[in-house]
């Protein structure tokens, strides 16, 4: 018997092993034409334990399916390129034949030609050339998907097969990002497990089909991550974009989900909302690319659509950021199951595994599209580097100059530089629109450069648009955002390059003997006042100008000045050198050792103007009714970028919590379920100190937590648009939105919330609620001025009550101090001028 199970099993050992026809998929999923899949390679199955489809992996099991596909097959490299904020890895598979794996860096060379030296590339380089792609899955954790898909997508690069397997291999590098949002993904799939049966159920009202709040499509400060392209806040976004900038893929894809009524978007979409930056080629490739997918989808009977709902206008979206760059984005949106079955009421049951296999589906047809259209892709990327003088002269801009308070130029600069923008110092003063810059003190950046056309995204003002309605915002200036003074120039003498980081570096000029005296108005300012309150140091806040003898001779400080005397504290004047020095240098801060109490002019350092600070303890209300979006931004300012702990206290248990633990209560928006507004007004009397900003400001305003503020009513437009043909009734309304608009406004700078800040700051508005200003004197910190639009689209129901509105109230509430800022200070975590507002009434909010 055992020679004969022997003889067995060499014959089954000597068998040919049949090779897979299919892809490992449920529902199935036919292999592309003429491929195989060698079955040595491991399938998702491997390490999810059950067939792709069946259930949502784990971001872990995405990073080990990738790993074993790089141990078993050549054509595969895994690279960790970043680490989230929670420490996960952040890792793309570079895909290649093994023969291009072996030249990879002559290959990212040859590629990077196209932008840095696109007059030497010839039609027959490009002939020559592969085309590189970056393949994006699941930005927003809970739309799970497409990160599913990319197993499959692994499988069949690693394991098919076969002459068109070849020519894939050899005429692509594709870097493929299995999981952009690691953080987001691991809370969503963890819901999702948590309340999974054995046999699931198709009930939309299920716990497992509805995520407790804040959700899983946020990073772990809750940011969406697809907004973040541009503006690089978070670890994620950085690391990715500086692959981008590394390899500058020609075509980058974004797989996303939607809602479970629809059925399948790729682009192109709406062509009306293109930005205008964008070259008109880009939209040409991307509806021939939609070809293949559209063959694709038609061959397993799936619907979709191309042309409606989604914008190619605000380059801060991954599908978008690559249109400025030479490149072409492109977006996918999947109807969502969201759990592993839901019953839907226009498309029946819609299981997990079919919307995952509509995902790896166009994953493939964007390969064949590759292959097909290589060098028409290639010739595009370097065409639009060619065409970059061009299209700056077309312009009419020389040169973007800037200037203001050190730290936020410093961080602007260093944004720029990673999106390879090449940015001068100011070589001679120069006057535009009004005002001056001076030289050594601004940043001009030229427009004539390769990145014209993302310069031009990134600096424009626009106020005219050929479209109403916005996917997302309609405006962003980056300077503006920043807090920064601004123009356009055709006269500006390009000084120094800038080549490395332009932060501030912080010094003490001189030793003191009485006091420190710390300027207000660098933005990393409140992170050394929080240091310093955190070693139990008093920190005295100067309410009025003063001159002083320094190091450097005499000098002027300004209201906000923080003196940190020598005397009346705990620590020894060793310790307190010793801090002020780390806090200096590690916050970019000038600080001033000061010999004498007495000030030369203006109020001494002991002055009964002058009170200490007192150290904020902070509690922000989130939870479900609230608005997860700006109560992480908040978060993300206090806690990550100041260092400020921050106790996060959930609105429904509000009137269950002990307020008086806190001395800083910060609402941002939201309904507020639950929470007695009575209560919140008490505390505030009993000398608590309320922060309110946007809808948070609003509900506080009209709940009667703040009293005096009136609410401003626009004109109504129900009767126009009623009397419209019923197809253009929803467009319509929609264009009576404010689509994030820059709204200029008028600050008090000598009041403590407007210490250290310029006297006109812009403010990123998309809510429609406007207040009149304060009758009581000095209650009204910022007013926004008569026309104060400067960019961004306004309906013109608006333009009235806009005008004069209340930006910032600041009002004395029995013992306590409330401050309602009526816009998202803190604006996709780069708002960075009003956030510095915000800053001031979290820590001088007690001081007016």
């Amino acid at each position: 018997m055992r020679h004969r199970l022997a003889a067995a099993l060499a014959l089954l050992a000597a068998a040919p092993v049949i090779a897979q026809q299919n892809l490992p998929i449920v529902p199935a999923l036919a292999a592309p034409a003429g491929v195989t899949y060698d079955p040595s390679v491991p399938t998702p199955e491997a390490v999810l334990g059950v067939p792709l489809g069946m259930r949502h992996a784990r971001p872990d099991e995405l990073v080990e399916y990738a790993r074993r596909l790089d141990a078993a097959s050549d054509r595969i490299a895994v690279v960790e390129y970043g680490r989230t904020y929670e420490g996960r890895p952040l890792i793309h598979a570079i895909v290649t034949s093994p023969s291009n794996h072996a030249r990879l860096e002559a290959i990212r060379q040859q590629h990077l030609r196209l932008s840095d030296d696109p007059g030497d590339v010839s039609d027959a380089d490009l002939a020559r050339m592969p085309v590189v792609a970056y393949f994006g899955y699941s930005v927003h954790g809970n739309e799970a998907s497409g990160a599913d898909a990319s197993m499959g997508a692994l499988y069949h690069l690693a394991a098919g097969r076969g002459p068109e397997m070849d020519r894939l291999l050899e005429n692509t590098v594709i870097l493929l990002d299995p999981s952009m949002n690691p953080d987001g993904r691991g809370r969503f799939v963890s819901w999702i497990d948590r309340y999974a049966g054995a046999n699931p159920t198709a009930d939309g009202q299920d716990l497992e089909h509805n995520e407790a709040w804040p959700g899983g499509r946020g990073n772990h400060y809750w940011f969406d991550l697809n907004r973040d392209w541009l503006p690089l806040v978070h670890p994620e976004s950085a690391a990715r974009v500086a692959q981008f900038h590394r390899w500058r893929p020609t075509v980058l894809l974004d797989w996303h989900e939607m809602g479970g009524e629809a059925t399948y978007f790729f682009q192109p979409g709406v062509a009306s909302r293109v930005n205008p930056s964008t070259p008109s080629d880009n939209q040409t490739l991307t509806a021939r690319i939609a070809q293949f997918h559209g063959r694709a989808l038609d061959r397993i009977g799936s619907l979709y659509y191309t042309g409606e709902g989604f914008d190619d206008f605000y380059y801060g979206k991954g599908s978008t950021f690559p249109d400025a760059q030479g490149s072409i984005g492109i977006l996918f949106e999947q109807a969502s199951s969201r759990a592993r079955v839901v019953d839907t009421g226009n498309n029946g049951r819609l299981t997990y595994g079919f919307t995952v296999r509509n995902q790896l589906v166009t994953s493939l047809s964007t390969m064949e599209a590759l292959v097909a259209m290589r060098e028409d892709l290639l010739r595009h990327t370097r065409d639009v580097y060619r065409g970059a003088s061009g299209f700056a002269r077309s312009q009419g801009v020389g040169a973007y100059v800037f200037a203001g308070e050190a730290s936020r130029a410093g961080m602007l600069v260093d944004l720029l530089r990673a999106h390879r923008i090449r940015v001068h110092r100011l070589g001679q003063t120069v006057t535009a629109e009004g005002q001056t810059f001076r030289a050594g003190e601004a940043f001009v950046v030229p427009a004539d450069q390769p990145q014209a056309r993302l310069i031009r995204g990134m600096m424009e003002r626009p106020t005219t648009f050929t479209d109403s309605l916005f996917y997302d915002v309609s405006a962003w200036t980056y300077p503006l955002a920043y807090g920064l003074r601004f123009a356009e120039t055709n006269g500006a003498r390009l000084g120094a390059e800038v080549t490395n980081s332009a932060a501030p570096q912080g010094r003490v000029i001189g030793r003191a003997t009485v006091a420190y005296a710390i300027p207000w108005g660098r933005f990393y300012a409140a992170r050394a006042l929080f240091r310093l309150q955190d070693k139990g140091v008093r920190v005295r806040l100067t309410a009025s100008p003063f001159d002083a003898q320094t190091a450097e001779g005499r000098r002027t400080f300004g209201r906000g000045t923080l003196v940190v005397t020598l005397g009346h504290q705990d620590a020894p004047a060793d310790s307190l050198h010793r801090w002020i020095e780390y806090a200096a240098q590690q916050d970019g801060l000038d600080v001033y050792g000061l010999s004498s109490g007495l000030a030369l002019s203006g109020a001494d350092i002991g002055s009964i103007g002058s009170n200490v600070l007192a150290k904020p303890v902070v509690a922000l209300v989130v939870g479900e009714g609230t608005n997860s979006l700006p109560a992480g931004e908040m978060w993300h300012l206090l806690g990550e970028r100041t260092r400020v702990p921050v106790s996060l206290l959930e609105a429904r248990r509000l009137n269950a919590v002990d307020l008086y633990r806190y001395n800083t209560l910060v609402m941002t928006g939201g309904s507020y379920p639950g929470v007695r507004a009575e209560d919140v007004r008490t505390w505030v009397q009993r000398g608590g100190r309320l922060v309110a900003t946007g809808q948070g400001a609003e509900w506080a305003a009209r709940n009667g937590v703040v009293t005096g503020l009136d609410a401003k009513t626009a004109p109504s437009t129900d009767s126009t648009i009623r009397a419209l043909p019923f197809a253009q009734q929803r467009d319509a309304r929609g264009a009576e939105s404010i689509a994030g608009a820059l709204f200029e406004a008028r600050v008090d700078t000598t009041h403590p919330v407007g210490y250290g800040l310029p006297d006109r700051l812009v403010f990123f508005r998309d809510a429609d609620a406007f207040f009149r200003p304060p009758t009581a004197p000095g209650q009204a910190v910022a007013t926004y001025t008569a026309s104060p639009r400067i960019a961004g689209y306004l309906p013109r129901r608006y333009a009235r009550s806009a005008g004069g509105s209340a930006a910032v109230v600041a009002q004395r509430i029995g013992q306590g101090r409330a401050v309602l800022i009526f816009d998202d200070p803190t604006f996709r975590g780069f708002w960075l001028g009003t956030s510095q507002l915000a800053l001031n009434a979290v820590f001088f909010g007690g001081s007016f």
